[in-house]
């Protein structure tokens, strides 16, 4: 069974409130689908959101890379060599995680397809059932704790607060308003997207647990090149830290987890270049004894489905941070993930799960 075609469709979805963090402000989650069609009619789906700040991607780029690179190079090929097919995607050229993620999740749609099999189950079966946590974007600290509220009365016991905008005092004022808001039966992760100095760092995160704070991780705490600032912070701090914008690739891995830079690993697809790529990044943190978690950017359900299913495949992805299509005003995709409050189980089916996408109601205008 060889690959017959590979088309893309851009895709626009708003979201109901703006998704705020220190590196930019989100209020339409914008993607390229990916439809992979074998030659027997299987059909693969994947995507793409472009992620400038973090991926350099746009559109336009990820659009370019999937018709113009990848695609001439596996269009033809035999499904059945699998290793050949993912090593033609990573090495068709130099960064383009996101373009390459939306190939390869397709190519693994397929493949479960093939073997009759929910993906999950494919890559490993650990898991029939997640927990994600839910955002709490970053705002004034009274709009923060009252948008915190909301949520736990919707059912979620997990807060991934964004911080590192403002001041380092003015973020102490948002967790402590969190804190009082929920108490301390929430799980409270943050996240300052690379937003402080590693002394601002320390400064804060050594200032939360002298009050006790109930924090479970800290993440990216400083700037993605700077892996001395990271293992710095990580020396000086009780409360795990989790590396983020600096893993891309196993090779980043390596390095965090040699110098015991970081505790914790967040993988995402669109920054390793799909599940082949992560599957390797999370492996080989298990072999050191380092917990991944599972995160995403703002996708749709497509995305997160496919992020999902290698999260409940493995023993060692221990967290997830799966929200981003309860963001959403819309969803294209029919099956997939299904949410209910916090707890994300999986539908009927092979590979994705994903029955039905509604490109006329997504497209991109």
């Amino acid at each position: 069974m060889n690959i017959q075609s590979i088309d893309t469709y851009p895709i626009s979805v708003p979201l109901h409130t703006p998704f705020k963090t220190a590196l930019r402000t989100v209020t339409v989650a914008e993607s390229i689908y990916v439809k992979v069609t074998c030659e027997d009619g299987t059909i693969g789906w994947g995507e793409a959101p472009p992620t400038v700040v973090i991926t350099g991607e746009s559109l336009k780029s990820i659009e370019h890379t999937i018709k113009k690179i990848i695609a001439p190079r596996i269009i033809g090929k035999p499904m059945s060599k699998r290793e050949r097919l993912f090593e033609a995607v990573q090495q068709s050229c130099v960064g383009n995680t996101s373009a390459k993620a939306a190939v390869d999740i397709a190519l693994y749609d397929c493949f479960a397809k093939r073997c009759q099999l929910p993906l999950y189950q494919l890559l490993g079966g650990y898991h029939d059932q997640l927990e994600t946590d839910y955002t709490v974007s970053v705002n004034e600290p009274g709009e923060m704790a009252k948008d915190a509220e909301d949520y736990v009365e919707k059912g979620f016991h997990i807060l991934k607060v964004k911080v590192g905008k403002d001041t380092i005092e003015k973020d102490l004022d948002r967790i402590q308003a969190i804190h009082r808001q929920v108490g301390d039966s929430i799980t409270i992760r943050l996240d300052a997207n690379q937003g402080w100095t590693p002394k601002e760092a320390i400064y804060a995160i050594q200032k939360m647990e002298a009050k006790n704070l109930p924090i479970e991780l800290v993440e990216q705490p400083v700037k993605a090149h700077d892996i001395e600032g990271l293992k710095q912070v990580t020396d000086h701090t009780s409360i795990p830290i989790m590396a983020d914008e600096s893993v891309f690739s196993c090779i980043d891995a390596k390095r965090i987890i040699e110098t015991r830079s970081a505790d914790l690993i967040n993988i995402k697809l669109m920054k390793s270049g799909g599940i082949h790529e992560a599957l390797k990044i999370n492996h080989l943190a298990e072999a050191y004894g380092v917990e991944c978690m599972v995160g995403s950017m703002i996708e749709t359900k497509l995305g997160i489905t496919a992020a999902a299913h290698l999260a409940a495949s493995q023993k060692n992805i221990t967290r997830v941070d799966f929200d981003a299509p309860l963001m959403l005003t819309g969803d294209p995709v029919h099956g997939g993930v299904v949410y209910s409050q916090a707890s994300i189980t999986f539908s009927e089916g092979s590979g994705l799960g994903v029955h039905y996408v509604d490109l006329e109601e997504a497209a991109l205008s």
